[in-house]
């Protein structure tokens, strides 16, 4: 008797194990069944059917009567949108082919991917390819990332990263070929970097809010200012300045000595609250995360630490949405890359939703650091590289040690209401930020509102 009792218990058991995985079974199913069906395509080897379109709906990639994928004629634009549609391989985890397969193959929980109408769905990202492909030729062969955003929406219209290749014809990319370093990074999503002096903007928040004369004051730069025992320099002597100018001339020494005022736990505070050491989710791929850690700094490590140097590290991504909250009084749209699919009756079947951030920013802060940025745009870059435009932006040049040239950053965004666009440029090892990175932001922002 007893051994029937035992035995019934474990049957018992057995079957409350059962239904209970059946039930895990079929919950994963319905909320992950298209991941399943991207691994599939992407180990299988087999691309994801359906096509891939801009916004304007130009064709970027389909599958042929072959079962073969093949890309946009030119060859220019398959490489300048190389890490937003992806290769065959799937390599590029960010592009369209992968990420977004289960949309591409009209994977669905009643019929999986079969539709007796045809092999998938029309995926319409929301770049514009021929920004892309603008990005691409201003950049020159040169490592770095290239992306605009409409901060309003959060649609992102230019996402290039480099190096890249031509997916109809893949190279044989070997380890340590300098040529092919990361080339299946998305720099812009999936990277991070030195943020040099576009970082000040995150120190004068935090002045702002916390020095009350920080409007009165004045610095004489020799080039050379000595903080908590580190000496820091600048490229030349600016003489004196007040803080608008001091932000014009991007003084080392000016905003060394107000990090050192404000302290490790102030910049710690405002590089968390800006989202510089967060992690995005853009349309389902998550972003890199910045790091800024001042434990156990001294203050001069402080002081490089407020110029954007120490060990500041922070994503492309996230700095374009900081640059779309200042511009937006505070926050933005989180940035998608998705902005419909439809089916082969052209019936849509995924709508873009917006998402907003929280406040990285205070209002009033945000209208004083646009008017200084501004003020950088007239008296530093020149307004002359961008016609028709109302542009706020700040540029940084990061020291990155080895014998290396510096990484050239260009952020900021454009006001108005027909131009509510968020940009920014990082070129590796580029030199100057407002030269090397500049020149590229301004050609791509002309194409943007005047081409």
């Amino acid at each position: 008797m007893r051994k029937i009792e035992k035995r019934a218990a474990v049957c018992l058991l057995l079957s409350l194990a059962l239904l209970l995985g059946a039930g895990l079974f079929a919950f994963r199913f319905v909320t992950s069944g298209g991941k399943w069906v991207s691994y599939l395509s992407t180990f299988s080897g087999r691309p994801a059917s359906g096509r891939v379109l801009d916004r304007d709906g130009d064709v970027l990639s389909y599958v042929n009567s072959d079962g073969r994928r093949v890309y946009y004629d030119n060859p220019a634009v398959r490489k300048a949108t190389l890490h937003a549609v992806g290769d065959a391989q799937g390599r590029i985890g960010t592009g369209a082919l992968v990420a977004f397969s289960d949309q591409l193959s009209g994977y669905n929980l009643l019929t999986g991917t079969y539709s007796p109408l045809g092999a998938g769905n029309d995926l319409y990202l929301t770049i514009d390819a021929y920004l892309n492909y603008v990005a691409h030729q201003a950049m020159n062969g040169r490592k770095g990332t290239v992306a605009v955003y409409n901060y309003e929406t959060g649609e992102v219209l230019c996402m290039y990263s480099a190096p890249t290749f031509d997916p109809a014809d893949p190279p044989a990319v070997l380890d340590g070929d300098p040529a092919y370093d990361g080339v299946y990074v998305n720099r812009f999503l999936g990277a991070t970097y030195p943020p040099g002096s576009v970082f000040k903007l995150v120190t004068l928040a935090a002045a702002i809010e916390n020095i009350p004369d920080l409007a009165g004051r004045t610095f004489t730069c020799t080039g050379a200012t000595v903080v908590g025992g580190e000496t820091i320099t600048c490229p030349s002597a600016h003489g004196e300045l007040d803080v608008e100018s001091a932000l014009a001339h991007s003084c080392n020494g000016f905003f060394a000595q107000l990090a050192a005022e404000l302290g490790p736990d102030a910049l710690a505070f405002y590089a968390e609250e800006a989202g510089l050491t967060h992690s995005y989710t853009v349309s389902g791929l998550s972003t890199a995360k910045g790091h800024f850690d001042l434990t156990d700094a001294t203050a001069g490590q402080v002081g490089w630490a407020g110029v954007g140097q120490y060990n500041d590290l922070v994503n492309p991504c996230s700095l374009l949405v900081y640059m779309g909250a200042i511009a937006r009084g505070g926050e933005a749209a989180v940035p998608q890359l998705v902005l419909k699919t439809q089916s082969a009756l052209d019936l849509p079947l995924t709508f873009y939703l917006k998402k907003k951030t929280g406040r990285l920013v205070e209002e009033k802060t945000a209208e004083k650091l646009a008017d200084m940025m501004a003020n950088n745009v007239q008296t530093a870059y020149g307004t002359g590289r961008f016609p028709n435009m109302d542009v706020c932006a700040k540029s940084g040049t990061a020291e990155v040690g080895g014998g290396k040239a510096p990484h050239a950053w260009f952020a900021g965004f454009l006001r108005g209401e027909d131009t509510p666009y968020a940009f920014v440029v990082l070129v590796e090892n580029g030199g100057s930020g407002s030269d090397a990175a500049g020149n590229v932001a301004a050609k791509v922002l002309d194409a943007l509102v005047n081409g």
